[in-house]
């Protein structure tokens, strides 16, 4: 199996206000291929989408996951990774601005970069990062 990952689908509590939030809060360019039942969202290479946390149960065949509150710590994150310290501040306003939740202000972290977590309406979380161990090119790649 070749490594790769095409689209992350997050299935969340209300699909219109966290598509109002990727969208129009932090910019998201929408993808032609949703509708009103999911939301995908153009990204460097692969896919976001967004998906009624119910009905991505229902399609995965996990009932008992119907209906179930929102973990507080959904077990993994999301890394947005730029290419200044500079950036990490201004994905950090932007995000804060749109409605997200800042989970963990900007720092120089222990590995000798610099970032910081922000959670968005459902709490999933995006750690917004720069340092010489991840290199980002002027693509964002």
């Amino acid at each position: 199996m070749e490594p790769r990952i095409s689209i992350i689908t997050l299935g969340v509590s209300d699909l219109a206000r966290s598509t109002e939030f990727y969208r129009d809060g932090l910019g998201f360019p929408v993808h032609e291929a949703g509708g009103d039942e999911i939301t995908f969202f153009e990204m460097s290479g692969m896919m976001l989408s967004l998906y009624s946390r119910d009905d991505l149960a229902d399609d995965a065949q996990m009932p008992e996951q119907k209906g179930s509150p929102q973990p507080a710590m959904h077990g993994f994150t999301i890394a947005h990774n730029v290419a200044s310290r500079e950036e990490v501040d201004a994905v950090l306003r932007l995000a804060e601005s749109a409605g997200a939740r800042i989970a963990k202000p900007a720092h120089e972290t222990f590995w000798g970069g610099y970032g910081g977590y922000f959670a968005d309406p459902d709490g999933f979380l995006w750690e917004v990062a720069t340092g010489a161990g991840l290199p980002v090119d002027p693509d964002g790649e």
